[in-house]
């Protein structure tokens, strides 16, 4: 039986079988091959933009009388591997390889990457037959045959045995052996840190995952770590999470005639043994490199605290990720909460269930008093919408519904439900992912999108306690059906949830590769942080949702979550105060739509109370090195004001959730497996049910 805490026996037995799945399957992991995971292993290289264009350029031009509504449909009898040579233009991505078949003979291209000894380094191999006839590839014990035009994405390592066509290839000419140095890197207490020498490459402590960010910055985690480096010219930073910024060095080492190592002036003149620019001796042949990146805000210091509720620790990818390496990551992003879900993917298997069965209403063993760190769930049904739980005394009783042939059943609601008798906070995850201005945008073509469709109903029967404004979709898309909600007289908190996956090192199409809390949910908490604290302060919606910036508001000294009562004809003043240097914009917000705007720092405005609303407050930017999201948002929960005891319900909402329930209703019939007529009536009842109480919220 294991004795480490953080590996108990049906957790350790858990990742075993995960690793076997990981070396027979590659990233897939054995799930059944629907496009998500098809595209699990080309996202490494491309971005969803420059896959989706090559894609629809190879539909046009092998099916020209397809119509364009159809294009999305069509590209799944494509060859991925296919579309994503197509995608790269040419393009060698770090960490990619190609190998060539022309009528001239094969040319491998990429690298040559440094190493620093003989032992084989991962890379992923794109086989491309540019001749006119078929190909065989043995790549390991495995053979390849290509045919004229095709391609196929292997993951290998240097030490593969390739031959083509019968012919011998080394893979050894991918990389070029340096020699090393060895940096110690210390802040004094646990941060982020990167190191990368002048050609791109990233550098790691031994057995530390390959991770990079959505910026392509290489990161691990941790303090007072040795890292082999090359005698190169180095980058070395650190931070740690969004309350602190950068510090950053340079450094320029070169070894020792004996081995040891030295450094080398700005000139490039010899030195003793470990003096380098950037760093200092540490005593055995190590360089000692010291950064502490300074503190831009402290949250708790206020009674807030940061939770990224939306983490996976192993999702298929290209490692499995431990239950140390979530603590690393948390303590060096110092992050306040952590909820990590167990899951589907897209089949029957549950990842990460045996953890959460095993610390289900407990801690996880490396929670301290300002680190709290919880095994939740998400429950997953891509038609109508997937939640995250958080602080559950109990393992659910349902996962997830509507894969393969199960049917879409049991709703979400009756979830909710149950979790709810669980003591759990409930959430719409990544609610949506793309700008939505009508009702009939949430429905589309009633795919299944992974978006938050049930959510309508959820928050008008007050099942659901908050929904994801942040995620790895559409910022804007998911606050406006957020303020939409709240119009229509629903209270809701809103949060954020990265979807950050543990157990992949890099990412192009989504966001998954980040480091965990690069998103985080802020909740005033009353007294110490714990589980139970944080999640009464999300259900009662005292929050804000953000990709960095430090967001307060108030309104007449009330703060979000709070429920003021002032009578018609009163004046309110609203301020509202943010701290990041990467703010453009400060905007406020009532039912009514924006009540002020203004540069960053400080907003105030007032307004004269007519009826019942709400105010919210959201900062913005475009594109900044501090975030790791597409630009840069925050977003509070409101504060409520209600007159007369009448709460928001402003009938142009009202009604937009109406119409959003009669598409929803339509969906339902249509497109969700329901096999029993039962299934459906259980669907139909719950959204009977919120229809009238949206329908009791209009004007008699």
């Amino acid at each position: 039986m294991s004795e480490d805490p953080m590996l108990p026996e049906p957790v350790a037995q858990a990742l075993c079988a995960y690793r076997a799945s990981l070396a027979e399957h590659g990233m897939s992991w054995g799930e059944p091959l629907v496009p998500y995971v098809r595209l699990m292993s080309l996202s490494r290289f491309v971005s969803g933009e420059e896959f989706f264009r090559a894609a629809f350029a190879r539909v046009r031009a092998r099916l020209p009388g397809v119509p364009p509504a159809e294009h999305g449909t069509r590209m799944l009898d494509l060859d991925f591997d296919e579309v994503l040579r197509d995608a790269l233009g040419g393009d060698i991505p770090d960490g990619l390889a190609v190998l060539r078949l022309t009528p001239a003979g094969p040319e491998l291209t990429g690298g040559p990457v440094p190493v620093l000894d003989d032992r084989p380094v991962p890379l992923a191999l794109l086989l491309d037959n540019a001749t006119a006839h078929h190909s065989e590839v043995r790549a390991g014990g495995g053979t390849v045959r290509l045919r004229p035009g095709g391609a196929r994405l292997l993951d290998v390592d240097t030490a593969t045995e390739v031959a083509v066509d019968g012919t011998p290839l080394c893979l050894g000419a991918l990389t070029r052996t340096e020699p090393r140095v060895t940096l110690r890197l210390r802040a004094g207490f646990p941060c982020r840190w990167s190191v990368w020498s002048d050609d791109g490459q990233g550098w790691y402590p031994h057995g530390a995952p390959p991770r990079r960010d959505f910026h392509g910055i290489p990161y691990f985690h941790g303090d007072d770590l040795l890292v082999e480096v090359p005698a190169r010219p180095l980058t070395v930073r650190v931070t740690r999470g969004m309350e602190y910024g950068v510090a950053e060095t340079t450094v320029t080492p070169v070894p020792h005639d004996r081995g040891e190592t030295g450094g080398t002036t700005p000139a490039g003149e010899a030195t003793g043994p470990a003096r380098v620019p950037g760093g200092t001796p540490a005593g055995d042949g190590e360089i000692l490199v010291e950064l502490t990146p300074e503190r831009l805000y402290d949250a708790a210091e206020a009674g807030w605290y940061g939770a990224d509720l939306h983490v996976h620790l192993n999702f298929a990818g290209d490692v499995v990720a431990t239950p140390a390496m979530a603590a690393a990551m948390q303590h060096g992003e110092d992050l306040h909460v952590l909820n990590l879900l167990a899951s589907n993917i897209a089949g029957d298997r549950v990842f990460d269930r045996e953890a959460l069965e095993h610390w289900s209403g407990e801690d996880l063993p490396w929670s301290d008093a300002t680190h709290v760190a919880r095994m939740g769930f998400e429950y997953r049904n891509d038609l109508l919408g997937h939640l995250h739980a958080f602080g559950s005394s109990a393992p659910p009783s349902h996962y997830h519904s509507g894969f393969g042939e199960t049917p879409d059943w049991p709703p979400s609601t009756a979830v909710c439900e149950e979790l709810r008798r669980h003591g759990a906070v409930v959430g719409y995850a990544h609610a949506f992912k793309t700008p939505i201005e009508t009702p009939e945008q949430i429905i589309g073509d009633g795919s299944r999108q992974c978006t938050a469709r049930m959510a309508v109903v959820d928050a008008a029967l007050g099942l659901v306690d908050g929904m994801e404004v942040l995620h790895y979709g559409s910022a804007v898309g998911s606050s406006t059906v957020y303020q939409r909600l709240l119009g229509g007289g629903n209270r809701l908190a809103a949060v954020a949830g990265t979807d950050s996956m543990l157990s992949f090192t890099r990412q192009r199409m989504e966001m998954v590769s980040s480091p965990l809390g690069w998103e985080r949910t802020y909740a005033r908490v009353h007294g110490p942080l714990t589980a139970a604290a944080y999640a009464e302060a999300v259900r009662r919606g005292r929050t804000f949702a953000t990709t960095g910036p430090f967001l307060r508001l108030t309104v007449d000294g009330a703060e979000p979550g709070d429920t003021i009562e002032p009578r018609p004809g009163d004046r309110l003043r609203v301020t509202v105060h943010a701290v990041g240097p990467e703010v453009e914009r400060l905007v406020v917000r009532t039912a009514d739509g924006v009540l002020a705007e203004g540069p960053p720092g400080e907003l105030t405005a007032e307004f004269v109370v007519r009826g019942p609303t709400y105010v919210v407050a959201v900062a913005d930017g475009g594109p900044h090195p501090r975030s790791l999201f597409t630009g840069v948002y925050a977003h509070t929960s409101p504060v409520y004001v209600d007159v007369g005891r009448r709460r928001v319900a402003r009938p142009e909402d009202v009604r937009w959730c109406l119409d959003w329930m009669d598409r929803l209703e339509k969906l339902v019939r249509d497109q969700a497996r329901l096999p029993a007529l039962s299934q459906l009536d259980d669907h139909l009842s719950y959204i009977d049910e919120a229809r009238r109480v949206y329908l009791s919220r209009l004007p008699h």
